[in-house]
């Protein structure tokens, strides 16, 4: 299997310049090499309509959110919206890792965005992060009048530990709606899962083949998972850090499943696809062969992120209409 030469380059790049792996750093010390990335890998951020800053009101407490409203939105416009977690191993990451991301998303694809800052481990164990994501859903569902969304054109998405989440949150979301407190609220009209964890304990043919030498080792999975969980997995079995173990699959929104090749984490969301459409749901599932994991947010320097991003976008468009 080929690698983009553009992602090969990146990589040697890593490689000579001794950049340290993230679980060779403290938590702190990772978040900030996380951030510092982002000029040298991702687009200049582009101009949106309007960038506001919110807080949903959780049981847990207020989760901090940025709405993001596509350029040349008018100001009153009822929009459809995504609902964005970030991705980071549920210890790194933040509102400002994704912005250009969200804006790219917003734009492109005349919905609105709104990402979500759970709270990070290890400050924060399993299922912190679970409980903000799904926290903060309910919450822009039940105020999207305020906040000019359609609460009946909503979607979830993610990158990494956030496609995790988003997937996660698909599924509590179809149960709470079972409920009597959730009976009222539509559905979810899509979810956008990139390269998520399905299963935090798998053992699986990408993880052995692509877990050393690809930006995204077997050993920070290993890292991020013990700081998100702080035992083995399988000392937790619990659906809601693996949703590829959820008792059911079926009834859940149509899904756009998009990996990387070179990724340890390709087969998690291939297996995952696969249980969706298997359970009856609308899935697609798209694998950038010559990619590795994180690639999304690098449209600086590989072209192919661009193009995912646009294949996104127009995917979002079309599932929120």
């Amino acid at each position: 299997m080929f690698l983009d030469p553009q992602t090969q380059a990146l990589i040697q790049l890593v490689v000579d310049n001794k950049v340290p792996a993230f679980s060779d750093l403290e938590p702190a010390a990772a978040r900030q090499l996380y951030l510092d990335g982002r000029g040298f890998t991702q687009p200049d951020p582009e101009p949106v309509a309007e960038v506001r800053g919110l807080a949903a009101q959780t049981p847990e407490g207020p989760v901090p959110l940025r709405l993001y409203r596509p350029r040349g939105t008018m100001a009153e416009a009822v929009l459809p919206a995504l609902v964005y977690y970030h991705g980071g191993g549920w210890v790194i990451g933040d509102l400002d890792s994704h912005d250009n991301l969200c804006r790219q998303l917003a734009n492109e694809s005349g919905c609105a965005v709104v990402a979500v800052d759970y709270r990070l481990a290890p400050e924060h164990r399993f299922p912190a992060a679970v409980d903000d994501a799904f926290g903060a859903l309910r919450w822009i569902q039940a105020q999207a009048a305020e906040l000019r969304l359609d609460p009946a054109r909503l979607a979830v998405g993610g990158d990494s530990a956030g496609g995790t989440l988003a997937a996660v949150c698909a599924l509590a979301h179809r149960d709470w709606r079972q409920t009597a407190g959730g009976a009222a609220a539509p559905a979810l009209r899509w979810q956008l899962l990139v390269y998520p964890v399905a299963d935090i304990a798998g053992s699986t043919e990408s993880r052995q083949r692509f877990g050393e030498g690809y930006l995204l080792s077997n050993a920070d999975s290993a890292y991020f998972a013990g700081h998100y969980l702080n035992q083995p997995a399988s000392a937790i079995p619990d659906w809601r850090h693996s949703p590829l173990h959820a008792p059911s699959h079926a009834d859940l929104p149509p899904a756009l499943v998009l990996t990387a090749g070179h990724d340890p984490l390709r087969d998690d969301g291939l297996n995952y696809a696969q249980r969706l459409s298997l359970a009856g749901n609308r899935a697609s599932y798209v694998c950038f062969e010559r990619q590795v994991h994180g690639f999304l947010l690098m449209g600086r320097i590989i072209d192919e992120a661009n193009t995912a991003v646009t294949l996104c976008a127009a995917s979002l468009r079309r599932a929120l209409g």
